[in-house]
């Protein structure tokens, strides 16, 4: 670290002031901090929402992990043209995303999810279907996954929205869990699919696919979970 990133910490932990009133704060501590990580663990709307988002992202992943080895050996782009078909996805995400306010206003939260995570299935599985059936054209592959990419933009914060609404006190405690579980979960598909790579689209695509579809899975499950609850 830095002199100037070790004087900014002394500065932060110094004069930085707690903002949150004193009657809202929560006890600081290991013992705190276990006592909550316990609580989420136990909570299976949480554990569902946060688990429907590590799926997508677990598509998302494996896309990350194989793309460039698929896009440059395979369909001879350059790496800068790689990059520039990487980011056509990545403005995807980001720019559908910025449509959740709106949609979730209109529609609400769940049937955004619900809808974006069905859909982005929908996707995956006809870009599946067409691998599957000889049609090996870098133009599916990167439109398809385009209109994949925004759905998932719908998906991935709407979920974590909702994941942390009933833990506001713990937020932060539920937003680490939240992210540990869901980059675990990117980690094991790459790994899984990484085994079975073979410089060709079709293992990447597949495990694109099954992230998608256990995303949709886990959604249709926490969604039957939420009905029962609210009877």
């Amino acid at each position: 670290m830095t002199v100037a990133g070790i004087a900014g910490l002394l500065l932060t932990g110094m004069t930085l002031k707690e903002t949150r009133p004193p009657e809202d704060r929560v006890e600081s501590s290991v013992r705190s901090a276990l006592a909550a990580y316990a609580l989420l663990m136990r909570d299976r709307h949480f554990l569902g929402l946060v688990f429907i988002g590590a799926f997508a992202m677990a598509g998302f992943f494996t896309y990350l992990a194989n793309s460039s080895f698929v896009m440059i050996n395979h369909y001879g782009l350059s790496p800068t043209q790689y990059s520039l078909a990487f980011a056509v996805n990545a403005a995807s995400f980001i720019g559908i995303s910025q449509f959740t306010g709106t949609l979730c206003a209109r529609y609400g939260l769940v049937r955004v999810v619900q809808g974006a995570m069905t859909a982005c299935a929908v996707v995956m599985f006809a870009l599946l279907g067409l691998y599957l059936v000889g049609v090996d054209k870098l133009a599916v592959l990167i439109g398809l996954f385009l209109v994949a990419s925004g759905f998932m933009g719908l998906v991935i914060p709407t979920t974590a929205v909702l994941a942390l609404d009933a833990h506001g006190a713990i937020a932060g405690t539920a937003s680490a869990l939240m992210g540990t579980l869901q980059m675990l979960t990117g980690a094991v598909a790459m790994a899984v699919v990484g085994y079975f790579s073979d410089g060709t689209p079709l293992p990447m695509v597949v495990g694109m696919t099954a992230g998608a579809a256990a995303g949709a899975a886990a959604d249709m499950g926490h969604a039957g979970r939420a009905r029962e609850s609210a009877r």
